[in-house]
């Protein structure tokens, strides 16, 4: 496994090549890291799955060049999904549409959709762009993180969290830490209207005003009509149990808006200043948590229709551990 301290114009071609040939890239993403295979590749997107310990059954998100490769990979596409793909790619938002041939069983879980989306980050755009002009179609990449735990948001938390389940010949291209740092909103696209199944950056609001219509939290699916990533009851859980309500004692750990007191004898582990930087924040202080083998920690959660909608999901999701 090599980890490129800096991403140059070569290391990102390389990168490209491996993918080609079949080995995995975990790359930065606008939100989270990814672990990335070439989505036409059976054997590599089985890799991913084994690195992962993800079920075979859970869908992976296809990241695309550009809005202009979407037919490719889906088909029956809305007016309003052309809008939002205008709008708000490249960007932190996963489309669900029904698929076409090109994807196949083993990217969608056995489900007639498929999840695409268009990066921001620089390096993942090289990244589409390198592979794209070597004949690839696009790259199958779920967090680069252990199924269900904290998704990685730096470099270095890919290479603690799956260096023992890649191959000396896969490679983690650095590209610093993740602007976003919580996962893409994914709103699926079949039907009149769209759904929201994943909060994120892209915001309902947002939705709803480029749109021009009313949807709101209560229009989210369940896992069983529907099975995208993220929504597993228990989810974005580090070893140490999260609580979203109670107080700290002593030697617990503690997270919240920089305006709130450490309580006495708990120990900081984020402080962001706003809503944004506690998305950017807030996986890197429970990662924190466990690298200190603390057994509990406690969180404020912020408060907002923003992007605290999605940092109260992944809360919630994390505080459902067993």
């Amino acid at each position: 496994m090599t980890l490129l301290s800096n991403c140059t114009a070569k290391s990102v071609k390389d990168a490209a090549k491996s993918l080609v040939t079949g080995q995995l890239v975990a790359f930065p993403t606008e939100t989270v890291y990814g672990l990335g295979a070439d989505a036409l590749n059976q054997r590599a997107v089985g890799r991913v799955y084994q690195a992962k310990g993800r079920p075979l059954n859970h869908p992976l998100i296809v990241h695309i060049a550009s809005i202009n490769n979407l037919t490719k990979w889906t088909k029956d596409i809305p007016e309003y999904a052309i809008k939002l793909a205008a709008n708000f790619w490249p960007g932190p938002m996963t489309l669900i549409l029904p698929r076409t041939d090109l994807a196949k069983d083993y990217i969608t879980g056995g489900q007639e959709n498929v999840g695409v989306r268009v990066p921001s980050h620089p390096i993942a755009i090289m990244l589409l762009d390198e592979f794209e002009a070597l004949g690839g179609y696009g790259i199958a990449a779920p967090s680069a993180n252990r199924f269900g735990k904290v998704s990685p948001t730096s470099a270095n938390d890919v290479k603690l969290e799956l260096e023992n389940f890649l191959q000396s010949q896969d490679i983690i291209l650095n590209g610093g830490s993740s602007s976003v740092g919580v996962e893409s909103t994914i709103i699926k696209c079949i039907g009149p209207t769209p759904t929201i199944l994943r909060t994120g950056a892209i915001t309902i609001s947002m939705v709803n005003n480029l749109l021009g219509i009313k949807i709101d939290a209560s229009t989210q699916e369940s896992i069983d009509q529907i099975r995208v990533p993220g929504l597993f009851r228990s989810h974005y859980a580090p070893s140490a149990k999260v609580f979203i309500s109670g107080t700290p004692t002593i030697g617990d750990g503690f997270i919240a808006l920089s305006k709130f007191s450490t309580p006495l004898g708990a120990i900081r582990l984020a402080s962001p200043k706003n809503n944004e930087d506690f998305a950017r924040t807030l996986y890197k202080g429970l990662r924190l948590a466990d690298s200190k083998q603390l057994a509990r920690v406690f969180v404020i959660p912020p408060t907002g229709d923003d992007i605290a909608t999605a940092i109260r999901d992944r809360l919630q999701k994390a505080a459902q551990k067993e």
